[in-house]
């Protein structure tokens, strides 16, 4: 399965004279760094420059530094191909990404034939782990999970209400909505609407009109926050006082940019917040020292790092066989908690929870 191996570095290396003190290992990151969904690339970005530096000053991997190369997706399934092929070319051993489920899926085929190992902070889908081969990974949970805790939440709190369920048509947000459709049906609920849309319009006013003809109490949307946003503030305009539910995709204070005081009371769900893990306070002390709130997926790209490079170290090789194994088989101490992965690469760790967003920032569903 796996085609890459360390001779031919060992080779260069030795051809050169390079003690493994001088050597450099590569890794990356990649998702989208431009775009409407900047803010997430932005996030894993920030999280990944952190990490690399922290390491490299505790004296780096195998006593190599890390090199950090960035790759921007745009969220885009042949863009992100395209950057999987240029990590390859730049020699990267170690992709923390993709950010979309869209662009990580497609991407991870590269990383398979290339013999890169892969850890996604964000892909939530399932065909992720069910379909990559033994290289993919992620720190994330996974859509069934989180459909599950939407489902089950919609069916008891909005009992005899009328629900829509809407999807953005890209694989995480279709993915996301239909899990918790299932989920909600099997906890005796059943929605009134099922509607997609089309990520990136402006106007979603005849979807708003037919949510008010329908007199829907509230929306679960499968879809990212800037779609989210704009239905916001479309339905407060008409009057609705609907309520929003949602996903991880919400986790960025560009949301509350967008809808403003309209946003109050938005419920989404999302992993518990590594920022409250005491385990990471000195890292969120960090971030917020050089102005950055490690909100969303910043200590998820970090953790994914930190698991990664404590895996090379217990294998003594960044041979991704070893590694695989070391991933396999580890435990790994991280601003995400202790953590270990299944045999499927998805990761071992609590799962999902409400929050709701509140006078511009979000919080446990209290």
């Amino acid at each position: 399965m796996i085609k890459r191996t360390t001779l031919l570095t060992a080779v260069l290396f030795g051809a050169l004279g390079f003690s493994s003190a001088q050597a450099e290992i590569k890794i990356a990151t990649a998702g989208p760094m431009t775009g409407q969904y900047a803010s997430f690339g932005q996030q894993m970005k920030a999280g990944a420059e952190q990490a690399v530096a922290d390491i490299n000053a505790a004296g780096g991997v195998l006593g190599q530094k890390l090199v950090l190369e960035v790759g921007d997706d745009a969220c885009d399934p042949k863009q992100a191909v395209a950057v999987a092929n240029q990590m390859v070319n730049k020699g990267v051993v170690f992709m923390a990404g993709h950010f979309c489920s869209g662009s990580s899926i497609p991407a991870s085929k590269v990383y398979e034939e290339e013999g890169i190992v892969q850890i996604s902070p964000a892909s939530t889908n399932p065909k992720l782990t069910e379909e990559g081969g033994d290289n993919v990974y992620r720190v994330c949970g996974r859509d069934d999970q989180q459909g599950m805790v939407a489902g089950e939440f919609l069916a008891k709190k909005y009992k005899g209400k009328n629900i829509a369920i809407i999807h953005d048509k890209t694989a995480y947000g279709k993915g996301l909505a239909d899990e918790t459709r299932k989920y909600l049906r099997k906890a005796g609920g059943k929605e009134k609407m099922y509607e997609a849309i089309t990520a990136g319009e402006k106007d979603y006013s005849a979807l708003v009109s037919k949510l008010k003809r329908n007199k829907i109490d509230v929306i679960y949307l499968g879809g990212y926050h800037t779609e989210a946003g704009l239905i916001i503030r479309q339905m407060r305009d008409q009057g609705m006082k609907t309520v929003l539910v949602s996903g991880d995709a919400l986790v960025t204070d560009e949301f509350w940019q967008i809808t403003g005081s309209a946003g109050e009371g938005t419920l989404m769900t999302f992993s518990p917040d590594p920022r409250k893990n005491p385990d990471a306070a000195p890292v969120v002390k960090e971030f917020r020292a050089k102005g950055i709130e490690p909100e969303g997926y910043v200590l998820y790209t970090y953790g994914a790092i930190q698991a990664w490079a404590q895996a090379v170290n217990k294998a003594g090789s960044t041979d991704t066989n070893k590694v695989i194994k070391a991933l396999n088989t580890g435990r790994f101490n991280t601003v995400l908690g202790k953590i270990g992965f299944d045999k499927k690469g998805d990761v071992t760790a609590p799962g999902y929870v409400f929050y709701v967003w509140k006078n511009g920032k979000y919080d446990y569903l209290k």
